[in-house]
């Protein structure tokens, strides 16, 4: 720890009042703690690189990138020919046109595709092959009897699905360049005196002085500038103010609801197959599909995992009492795993909601259940973090808490972090996964007997007026997102950071998996 105070002190996070310009540019360069840290984000960063996209031409020709109404889908046949069946592997070619109908020459599309069959409540994601040059592939694992529907779809938001050379080079420049465009704010109080001025990670170069807020444990950054009046102490509520597109106008034609955000594409043929039991010798087919597929699938309403893993189904609200007895649960992140409080709060008849008096968004909550010594506690992660008016006396970074706990067989943890990081550069979140991975270890190592339980991200609905915000299987990121990376690796890219200790991680390809485009769906 006073290793880790003596790199935070001989940086530019020293101050609480700083009026040296440069800091503005140097807090939004993210270094890393140590060396190992810097050789493992690059790694990570190459693992979910998108393809490269040449700049952008000004002006943006829409025609001229890729169309959904122009492009097909085709299921290739079976390999070795005959009828499908449980096991196979069910190949999908994808061609790309622009709107003038010619085929496109180059990758880094984004696209989604999942096979389903609403009837049976089934569905899986597929994997998306970009050959970069205008065709995809994408496989499906048929993990269930009867019709299989194909849905591909391309979008224009979490991983923009224009021309690779427009949208994705306009993404990337805004996450680069213009990762305040969401901004937040503070209110400063001195008995009657009071001041609101913008705060985030990174602030715009200006010559007024500003309050460094960085964490000292952890070295997380945070700023805002400076009343004019008040003193830097006097900072007590955090809200997000807003958000800016930064759109051209011609930029924001790459981004239009029914017309290249989130639109489906048509199958050029049959866009469904009929599949019949396995054979015998592929009962193993599941446990291999795992280590380059989905990491499971919807079947009948109820997730089936892959790879060997058990999930137990809860069916009632006394097997989840029973499941909860005697344990203590902390819960921590954004509004996706609040919902687990929440539902949970409801669904037990016994655990009740003690009132805390606190703000609606980011709690704290508890909830008790006295008979069966059950604790429940909610609290949200700190900065960044776009919410209406929250006391900065509550803004708790999930590092700092989960250092702060005794541990044990009876505790558990579960967590999420992501949708409020999708307009920053990818390095910032990385640095955040880093610090909380520490605490875990550190947690582990004092008491290996804690449950961990990490919530990964989710796509999310998407439309015109949610195009700054956040999206991804990382985010999330909220009502729009202005990311391209693909929520399966992002995924991936987690599991290589949480690769420790007794750590499980939830992974949200369910939602891809099922047909809800639901940030938060009312039943999961």
């Amino acid at each position: 720890m006073d290793d880790l105070k003596n790199k935070v002190s001989s940086t530019i996070f020293t101050q609480r009042v700083s009026t040296d310009t440069s800091v503005h540019q140097a807090v939004c360069t993210y270094q890393p703690l140590s060396t190992e840290d810097a050789v493992e984000a690059s790694l990570l960063l190459d693992s979910i690189a998108w393809p490269e996209t040449p700049p952008s031409p000004a002006p943006v020709s829409l025609e001229q990138t890729s169309d959904p109404a122009h492009s097909t889908f085709t299921i290739l046949p079976r390999k070795g020919e005959g009828q499908w069946h449980v096991g196979d592997h069910l190949e999908v070619m994808i061609k790309i046109h622009d709107f003038k109908g010619n085929p496109r020459k180059s990758g880094g599309d984004f696209l989604i595709a999942r096979l389903h069959n609403r009837k049976l409540s089934a569905g899986v994601a597929g994997q998306v092959v970009d050959h970069l040059n205008g065709s995809y592939s994408a496989v499906f694992s048929l993990l269930w009897e009867g019709d299989a529907q194909v849905e591909v779809m391309l979008k224009t938001t979490v991983v923009t699905l224009v021309h690779p050379s427009e949208a994705i080079t306009v993404l990337r420049r805004l996450n680069q360049e213009k990762p305040d465009r969401i901004y937040f704010q503070s209110v400063f109080r001195s008995g009657s005196e009071s001041e609101t001025t913008t705060c985030n990670v990174c602030l715009p170069p200006t010559q007024q002085p500003l309050c460094n807020y960085t964490d000292l444990h952890t070295g997380e950054p945070w700023f805002c500038y400076k009343p004019e009046k008040l003193s830097c102490d006097a900072r007590i509520t955090h809200a997000m103010g807003g958000h800016k597109l930064n759109f051209t106008t011609e930029e924001n034609r790459l981004f239009q609801n029914n017309i290249n955000l989130k639109v489906s594409i048509q199958a050029s043929g049959p866009a469904s197959v009929t599949v019949l039991p396995e054979k015998t010798g592929q009962s193993e087919v599941k446990n291999s599909v795992v280590k380059s597929g989905p990491s499971g699938y919807y079947y009948q309403g109820v997730w089936q995992s892959l790879g060997g893993t058990t999930v137990r189904q809860f069916n009632t609200s006394s097997d989840i009492t029973q499941c909860l007895k005697g344990k203590v649960v902390h819960v921590y992140g954004d509004s996706t795993i609040r919902q687990w409080f929440e539902y949970l709060s409801a669904a037990l008849p016994d655990l009740k909601e003690f009132n805390l008096h606190s703000q609606r968004q980011g709690g704290p909550f508890m909830a008790l259940d006295h008979a069966n010594n059950i604790m429940l506690t909610f609290h949200c992660h700190g900065t960044p973090l776009r919410i209406s008016a929250f006391p900065t006396r509550e803004l708790r970074y999930i590092a700092n808490e989960l250092d702060n706990l005794v541990g044990g067989a009876n505790t558990v943890v579960a967590f999420t972090i992501w949708a409020h990081f999708g307009n920053y550069p990818m390095e910032f979140y990385i640095w955040r996964l880093q610090n909380i991975r520490r605490a875990v270890v550190r947690l582990l190592d004092t008491a290996p007997d804690t449950r961990v339980i990490i919530r990964t991200g989710n796509p999310k609905a998407l439309n015109q007026s949610a195009i700054d915000f956040t999206s991804s299987n990382r985010d999330p990121r909220y009502p729009l997102s202005l990311h391209y990376i693909n929520p399966q690796r992002y995924n991936e890219y987690l599991a290589a950071v949480w690769a420790v200790g007794n750590v499980t991680q939830d992974y949200d390809s369910t939602r891809l998996s099922y047909h809800s485009a639901l940030l938060q769906p009312e039943k999961i």
